[in-house]
């Protein structure tokens, strides 16, 4: 099974990045309150008692492509999707034959976020950044896979180790980060701080605006809704 997502990793400390440079925003006011228990799926929703990093924009095909380069020349662990090179919403290719694959980003999807990756892929992606890029393991590190299969059987098996620096931001981590305001000490219905639907439309600097709903037909460039950030700026 292959999901359609966007990337994100989060870190307690940053570590030195030698290919992947990721702006991270800081996500203060530890130890806040839930939100109403209403809106959320457990009693401790947005709650986080510690400060940490969450990244401001999801990966992008570039940075996905870096991944590939260093990690996937024979590919054994299916880092790339075939899709990602046929489909319209895919924005990279992969050339030559196993053992001596090369990447390349698709024109123009270069600031795009990467799309057709499993959660297996982003588990392998946020361990490698864990140890340092290049030649980092993705086997272990923040995660535990050792060649795990990727199957929806054994996806809840998979927790972040002890120590992790970079992974991928549990529900509530993801969800202050995306609603929370600490300055009212209070939530937001959506994630461009407001309790105003989002609208969809083609890019602008027009707050609470997004790419949703076929509004523009395709994936656009990180960032060009630059007033519809969330309170803490993600």
């Amino acid at each position: 099974m292959r999901w359609i997502v966007g990337l994100a990793v989060l870190v307690l400390a940053l570590p030195a990045h030698a290919l992947v440079e990721i702006q991270w925003i800081e996500i203060g006011d530890p130890g806040n309150d839930p939100d109403m228990l209403a809106n959320c799926h457990a009693a401790d929703c947005g709650s986080v008692p510690y400060t940490y990093f969450i990244g401001k924009y999801e990966v992008t095909n570039a940075q996905y492509v870096a991944f590939l380069d260093a990690k996937a020349a024979s590919d054994p662990l299916e880092l790339y999707n075939t899709n990602m090179g046929s489909s319209e919403q895919g924005g990279i290719t992969r050339s030559g034959s196993t053992g001596s694959f090369t990447y390349d980003v698709k024109p123009g999807f270069e600031n795009k976020p990467v799309n057709f990756v499993s959660f297996y892929d982003s588990l392998r992606f946020a361990n490698w950044l864990n140890n340092g890029q290049g030649d980092g393991d993705t086997e272990d590190g923040a995660y535990t896979l050792l060649g795990g299969t990727p199957t929806p059987s054994n996806w809840n098996t998979v927790t972040r180790n002890p120590g992790a620096v970079v992974f991928l931001p549990s529900e509530n981590e993801w969800y202050k980060a995306a609603y929370y305001d600490g300055l009212s000490a209070t939530y937001f219905a959506y994630p461009a701080g407001t309790d105003t639907i989002t609208v969809c439309s083609a890019p602008t600097a027009t707050a609470n605006r997004a790419n949703c709903s076929g509004s523009v037909g395709g994936v656009t460039n990180l960032g060009v809704d630059t007033g519809s950030g969330s309170p803490y700026g993600t």
